[in-house]
């Protein structure tokens, strides 16, 4: 079967978030094996999950597209846009990573969603046309080849790394790492250290908190902590050079789950970050959130950590290089296939093929 599958991005392919360019431009080259031409209708100047979509029906039955893809698009033209496109015989999905849209799912044939938490969010009517697609590991033949023999100590610490979509201000949960160990922040810091300092003493001055400044001092100043820019080659070589993965979440505000009501956003995180680091070998702690609970078997291969004294419990674990290397190697080996660009690529195909079959 050909089919024709058209792409309407929340971001452009210039500067695309990562959410396109995991699932979008990663799998392009499994779709077209499949025969399936993929194409971008649309694409942002400025990223925007709610731009004005009205003015492109014309185009897309003038190019005959079998199925259209909004990649975390939504709002009201877009719901009108997929109901305009259904009356014409048009497929249409709706690809969503951390925001719950029921309308959107209303609207199309299928939506694809990047964990059973946020299925589970949508109305029990939606669920059977509702999918789950995990974020494919980008870079599975990054892998730590050697573990340091090293225990950690002051003079000769040990290096834990942490990825994050924030501009953090401070360490969560852990607060001041232990004496023997380094921390490697890396998130959405501006590059080079002069800016990061401009950017930090402006971010200061903002703040009122007497305790929230205390915080972001101890935090901007503590030797044992550097933050680094987010580079798409970067943050490997960082993982690489680490000795231990870690995942400190912030579990506030708590949630309990009321009809209607949107949970935090940290509740909503997908598991990218995790098999990120576990791909790669390294022994992991995190703190369980939805997304996480399912990747992890806890004392197999990585930790939850509830609270501060688990953290410093499950760090001071991964001190013997020998605890390093055995629960680094069961990470990667339980996430290399299950999460790989190959398999969600093979989902996604699969619920492509059953939507045009109607």
């Amino acid at each position: 079967m050909d089919v024709k599958l058209g792409f309407i991005l929340v971001s452009n392919s210039i500067q695309p978030f990562s959410s396109t360019r995991i699932s979008v431009f990663n799998i392009l080259p499994f779709l077209r094996s499949a025969n399936i031409d993929p194409y971008v209708v649309y694409e942002p100047e400025i990223a925007t999950e709610t731009p004005d979509v009205s003015g492109l029906l014309p185009q897309i039955l003038s190019e005959r597209f079998d199925i259209i893809y909004f990649q975390k698009v939504h709002g009201p033209s877009a719901v009108k846009l997929a109901m305009q496109l259904s009356d014409h015989g048009i497929k249409t999905v709706f690809g969503v990573c951390d925001v719950v849209v029921p309308e959107m799912a209303r609207a199309t044939d299928a939506t694809i969603v990047v964990t059973d938490y946020l299925k589970s969010l949508y109305p029990d009517e939606l669920h059977a046309r509702i999918h789950v697609v995990h974020d494919g590991i980008e870079h599975p033949e990054v892998e730590k080849k050697e573990v340091s023999r090293r225990w950690g100590s002051r003079l000769f610490p040990l290096r834990a790394v942490l990825v994050t979509s924030s501009h953090l201000r401070a360490l969560p949960v852990i607060g001041n790492p232990p004496p023997w160990l380094h921390v490697d922040v890396v998130g959405l810091y501006p590059q080079g250290v002069f800016q990061r300092w401009r950017e930090a003493r402006w971010k200061l001055l903002a703040m009122q908190d007497r305790n929230e400044i205390l915080e972001f001092k101890k935090f901007m100043l503590n030797p044992r902590i550097r933050c680094h820019a987010w580079e798409t080659a970067g943050v490997y070589d960082k993982l690489i050079n680490a000795d231990i993965g870690i995942i400190p979440i912030e579990t506030k505000p708590e949630h309990e789950p009321e009809p209607g009501k949107i949970p935090p956003s940290w509740k909503i995180k997908s598991e990218n970050r995790l098999t990120m680091k576990m791909c790669t070998g390294l022994p992991v702690v995190t703190t369980p959130i939805p997304s996480y609970e399912p990747v992890i078997d806890h004392g197999i291969n990585g930790f939850f950590a509830h609270s501060n004294k688990e953290w410093f419990e499950y760090l001071n674990f991964f001190r013997d290089p020998v605890n390093r290397k055995l629960f680094g190697a069961r990470a990667r080996d339980s996430v290399l296939r299950r999460y790989s660009k190959q398999e969600q690529a093979r989902i996604i195909i699969d619920i492509l093929t059953e939507v045009c079959r109607g």
